[in-house]
């Protein structure tokens, strides 16, 4: 692996971090050291997902059936449509509510360029119209989990704004007190709106062995040092598919669920995903949790690179590791 990133044969890799059986097994730096903060981009969009948790288990949201608008103290002035009061914080979780958002259509009216332009982001979202479903889309009553997956970046920074109400603090406070200095978490640079809130949505730079350290937590099943930061239990529910991306891809509550597939044999992952082929992975089998960065942005094959990596280097290594 090391060759070929030498050679430029997998490019802009930044860095690799990989533990097993609780405990760094691989650490390589290509740009930068340990100390770097780590633009992953959407990777982060997890997080708001484990803040949630947290917010449902002090009592500052009802649970994942909570209802948006109220939380989020808004009420929508343009496209005003009842089903909109219907939203929840699971629909905004799993990708799928009934929003006209998506980031993977340059059209789409809800496509998080069209929202870096304005200057209130959690309005752009809810005055966004209520999408169609046009013959050869898949209605949600025809979907798995009975949900239509649509990936959307404003609904995620939507959530984390109406997290940051129910607590009555600004979300990156909520995220200090209650996840980060636990994990004993101290540098990071968030992203900001232009009215000043958080973007829970993703560009949350940090370094990658705190990365890890997300990750772990989840393979730890929420639980520090005899603490439990996220309840067992949201672990558990957010790790589960609850919408299908395709026929390959299922997604949770903002954490990707997928096989890779080394030496014949499928590992099953949970993982965070994010432009460049960033991933922050967990593979429960092989109590593996792997950190690749990369500054790959925007180029075709920047998430199949990190796939082969996964796939030809870092799984049968760490099969082998297990025997």
């Amino acid at each position: 692996m090391e060759d070929a990133i030498a050679s430029g044969e997998l490019k802009k890799i930044t860095s690799v971090v990989l533990a097993q059986d609780g405990r760094i097994v691989y650490e390589r730096y290509f740009e930068g050291n340990a100390s770097t903060l780590r633009d992953t981009r959407s990777a982060t969009k997890t997080i708001t997902g484990m803040l949630t948790g947290i917010a449902i288990d002090r009592g500052l949201v009802s649970g994942a059936g909570a209802r948006l608008l109220p939380l989020l103290g808004l009420k929508p002035r343009e496209n005003p449509d009842p089903r909109k009061g219907e939203i929840t914080i699971e629909d905004l979780l799993t990708m799928s509510s009934l929003l006209e958002c998506d980031d993977w259509n340059s059209f789409s009216r809800g496509n998080e360029e069209r929202m870096y332009l304005i200057e209130d982001w959690a309005r752009f979202t809810i005055d966004l119209p209520i999408k169609g479903f046009p013959p050869w889309a898949t209605t949600p009553q025809d979907s798995p989990y009975g949900r239509s997956f649509s990936y959307c970046t404003a609904g995620v920074f939507t959530l984390g704004q109406a997290l940051a109400r129910a607590a009555g603090v600004p979300l990156d406070e909520l995220a200090r007190e209650h996840l980060f200095e636990p994990l004993g978490i101290e540098r990071l640079e968030w992203m900001y709106s232009p009215l000043g809130y958080a973007q829970a949505g993703g560009g949350l730079r940090m370094t990658s062995r705190d990365l890890l350290q997300l990750a772990r937590l989840y393979a730890d099943r929420g639980a520090r040092g005899g603490r439990q930061i996220v309840p067992e239990t949201w672990v558990e529910t957010s790790t589960r598919p609850h919408v299908a991306v395709d026929d390959e891809v299922e997604y949770g509550y903002l954490w990707w669920l997928r096989d890779f597939t080394a030496k014949g044999r499928a590992h099953r992952a949970y993982y965070m995903s994010g432009n460049g082929g960033n991933k922050v992975a967990v593979f429960p089998e092989l109590d593996l949790v792997v950190v690749i960065t990369s500054t790959n942005f925007n180029t075709r094959g920047m998430h199949e690179q990190t796939d082969r990596m996964l796939e030809e280097f870092v799984l049968p290594a760490a099969a082998a590791n297990r025997k």
